[in-house]
């Protein structure tokens, strides 16, 4: 079986849902906040291939609501998942900008270590020859050079790229077409988040009262999915 790992930037992930939720005046995407990533993520696999581990790089929020939310989701996922699902912490810290407007001091959360964890296990995994594909869903353009070192350095192994709803690049594109990397958008696969949705209650948590006013829309609207 050929080993497939997914590394989800967290923030990127999250606030892609978010817009598209809001974009979409809540019509749909309520059913993307309270998913089983492993599920998820093995909709996406081929014939002769194991999903080993998904790795979820986020920070926790400074704000104590949003950080209740994302430990309850988080909990939830490792409760159905065990291993296979691996959480990896970066921190948030204020950071003080001048308003162009206002002139004032205002200060701003700002999401430390993700890029880097991320640039670190995506090499790492494919250097010690851990994983045969790596999956990566961010549309982050600063992980541009370690996939250009992993097709470079370690040509046995494959390389995706998904876009988080609502978010793109164009110079991950151009990049993945010049090197013939996939690079799948993810904002037209609502049908994957929705059969991937957690029940309301897993263990111990319980999707937020916020998600599960979203989470209990109607069911959208899409097409068979395709690999």
């Amino acid at each position: 079986m050929s080993k497939v790992a997914f590394y989800i930037d967290g923030f990127n992930f999250y606030f892609g849902i978010k817009r598209s939720f809001e974009a979409s005046n809540g019509a749909q995407w309520g059913c993307a906040y309270w998913i089983d990533v492993v599920k998820f993520c093995e909709s996406f696999l081929s014939e002769g291939q194991e999903l080993v581990k998904v790795v979820y790089f986020t920070a926790s929020p400074l704000d104590p609501d949003k950080s209740s939310r994302q430990s309850a989701f988080l909990n939830a996922n490792k409760e159905l998942n065990g291993d296979r699902f691996e959480i990896v912490r970066g921190k948030y810290m204020t950071k003080t900008i001048m308003c162009p407007h206002c002139k004032f001091a205002i200060p701003r959360p700002e999401e430390k270590k993700t890029d880097v964890n991320i640039s670190v296990r995506l090499i790492g995994d494919s250097v010690q020859k851990k994983v045969d594909s790596v999956c990566l869903i961010s549309a982050d353009t600063d992980l541009i050079p370690p996939l250009e070192y992993i097709l470079k350095n370690c040509p046995d192994v494959k390389v995706r790229v998904y876009f988080p709803p609502a978010n793109s690049s164009r110079d991950i594109k151009d990049f993945g077409f010049a090197n013939g990397m996939k690079v799948k958008e993810l904002v037209k696969n609502i049908d994957r988040f929705y059969r991937a949705r957690m029940p309301d209650t897993v263990g111990a948590y319980t999707i937020p009262n916020e998600w599960q006013r979203k989470h209990s829309g109607a069911e959208p609207f899409f097409k068979k999915p395709k690999r």
